[in-house]
């Protein structure tokens, strides 16, 4: 499991403004500075920078640090971005979220559709067969299974010489 890198960089950019105004560009550079750390694989260094300055804060900025700290701790070994970009996996949902739009909704949300649930849940199965370029592979797993159902009922009969 990877840990969305956006979400993360929620939580910086929350560390950033313990610092920071909100907007600055010391808030950009701050939080750009913890996001080059963490790409790095340095997760354990942001962990232990972030802690060193909870001395010199104020209770609330405390409060609002040690929610961020304890969100990196919990997650750290779902934020091994420097294994995951050199394995070539993606870090972030774009990728998730453009292959939902290109699967989902350029498909099902055209002007003046309505679904049923299995309705979708059969077109979006086959769109994502034709997507993938698997509609051959998929009709002959089809009709085996449909071979298999209809005949197997009849044991003396041979259907498999009617294969392809």
């Amino acid at each position: 499991m990877i840990i969305d890198i956006y979400h993360v960089m929620e939580y910086l950019w929350e560390a950033a403004y313990v610092f920071n105004k909100e907007g600055s560009l010391e808030a950009e550079s701050y939080m750009s500075n913890l996001l080059e750390k963490l790409l790095h694989g340095k997760i354990e260094e942001v962990i232990i920078e972030l802690k060193a300055s909870l001395k010199q804060l104020s209770k609330g900025k405390k409060e609002k640090l040690r929610k961020v700290i304890t969100y990196l701790e919990n997650g750290k070994e779902h934020m091994r971005y420097d294994l995951y970009l050199i394995k070539g996996y993606p870090v972030g949902s774009g990728v998730v979220e453009g292959a939902c739009r290109h699967l989902v909704k350029d498909r099902m949300e055209q002007s003046g559709m309505h679904w049923t649930i299995a309705g979708a849940e059969a077109m979006l199965g086959m769109r994502s067969i034709q997507i993938n370029k698997m509609v051959p592979i998929y009709w002959q797993y089809h009709i085996a299974k449909e071979r298999k159902r209809l005949y197997a009922l009849h044991p003396e009969k041979d259907y498999e010489k009617f294969a392809a």
